[in-house]
């Protein structure tokens, strides 16, 4: 198969993923059946949306789609806990005064909204308050269609709509939004990572991005998530940048920094940890990669990422300090394999505290690590930073991926120092302002 041969499979691929995005299956289109379930009926949620059990309804379908609806609904429903009333009634009560706070945005001072962050920002509001302190409302009245014209760039353009489409089916497949193949959020979903693989060519697209555009979109519209994960990435703030690009600095310096953290404040679980080969590559990859998604409780998870929101990125070492400082006891009777299962797996399942309770330990261990000056990872470095210019489209600077051949992903072709030029990063600039608070 030659060059033109191989960039035709390519066009026709990608032509064939998009128009299923775009117009959804088609009658002669095959999804499995897991994909595409059909028992809208069997099922209940929490109040997230994910699904936690089925009615006992299942001698009326047939032997094989029970099989499909246990596999594809193999959630743990213990990681699910029921939330107590007067836990609800307190957001309840709360959402009155954010009401009021997010109608006084301009005016309102930075104690008391962080004060109010730390406590918890109501779900029903969540959306809202996440789109005010991301400032995607300015950046959506900034540029207008900008990301429509990204988006019908990437339908045409993008080298990683396959990847990316491979990705959407893996994403949240427990979250109601997201279990049926082509539906309306996973369309808006392989949308916005379709066009931001255009958008900042520095990244294209990297797995562990679906999963961060997924958590956006339960909360925000396609535009305002799309921008949500631009600032997410591009912001000083956030600068998730350096996690996404090829080595991942960012990612090995917050592993360096958290190793200080451990030596300096947890010596004792640190050599724990060392005796029994657990690095700190092996168990904090998700906790700053994606801001601890699929490693704790969701509900708590939420909690989290209200804050990271509000302070930027050293919510990411205190919280993985907080964690380990706070389940320390258990992890010194453990092992290799169970520190890594607890930690992957349990915490997220069977998480012994309250959120309230855990996120005030997270405000000491903040306090703590300001005290001895560790509470920064310092600043990024060279190859951290964009290299070229956000939203500037030129189908030459595209990187190109060919197809998979004999189950083998073809790399990037290389790109020349000389295509790699600094530029006046107008997006990320624009966003820093807002962000000031």
């Amino acid at each position: 198969m030659n060059e033109d041969e191989i960039a035709d499979k390519v066009y026709e691929e990608r032509e064939r993923i998009v128009d299923l995005y775009r117009n959804g299956p088609g009658d002669g289109t095959i999804i499995d059946p897991v994909d595409d379930p059909a028992f809208n009926d069997y099922y209940k949620l929490d109040r997230f949306g994910f699904i936690i059990g089925y009615v006992s309804t299942f001698a009326i379908i047939p032997f094989i789609d029970l099989v499909q609806i246990m596999y594809l609904f193999s959630s743990d429903e213990s990681k699910f806990k029921k939330e107590e009333p007067q836990d609800i009634k307190i957001e309840v009560t709360r959402e009155q005064k954010w009401l009021k706070m997010i109608s006084n945005w301009d005016g309102l001072s930075r104690d008391k909204l962080k004060r109010r962050v730390y406590k918890g920002i109501p779900n029903s509001l969540r959306g809202k308050v996440w789109a005010k302190l991301l400032g995607v409302d300015q950046l959506t009245d900034d540029q207008k269609n900008k990301y429509k014209h990204m988006r019908e760039l990437a339908w045409e353009h993008s080298p990683d709509v396959r990847q990316i489409d491979l990705d959407v089916n893996r994403t949240y497949r427990e979250h109601i939004n997201f279990r049926k193949r082509y539906n309306s959020k996973q369309q808006e979903l392989f949308n916005i990572l379709s066009a931001y693989s255009i958008y900042n060519l520095d990244i294209g697209y990297t797995q562990g991005m679906s999963q961060i555009a997924a958590l956006l979109l339960m909360y925000l519209s396609e535009d305002e998530a799309f921008w949500a994960l631009s600032t997410l990435i591009s912001n000083s703030k956030y600068h998730m940048h350096g996690f996404f690009i090829p080595g991942f600095p960012k990612l090995i310096r917050f592993q360096d920094h958290h190793d200080k953290i451990m030596n300096k404040l947890l010596p004792k679980l640190k050599k724990h940890l060392d005796k029994n080969g657990v690095e700190t590559g092996l168990y904090t990859l998700k906790w700053f990669f994606q801001c601890f998604l699929d490693r704790i409780p969701f509900k708590l998870t939420l909690r989290v990422w209200d804050i990271f929101l509000l302070e930027g990125d050293k919510i990411l070492s205190a919280m993985a300090y907080c964690l380990l400082k706070l389940h320390r006891h258990q992890l010194y009777a453990l092992g290799m394999d169970d520190i890594l299962n607890f930690l992957q797996v349990k915490l997220e399942q069977n998480y012994q505290h309250s959120a309230d309770y855990t996120i005030e330990k997270l405000q000491e261990c903040l306090t703590e690590l300001k005290k001895i000056k560790l509470d920064n990872a310092g600043p990024p470095s060279q190859n951290e930073k964009l290299k070229r210019e956000l939203g500037i489209f030129n189908p030459d600077d595209i990187p190109v991926k060919k197809p998979q051949i004999n189950g083998v992903d073809k790399k990037r072709k290389p790109i020349n120092a000389d295509q790699i030029h600094s530029s006046p990063e107008q997006d990320s600039q624009r966003q820093g302002e807002w962000t000031r608070l």
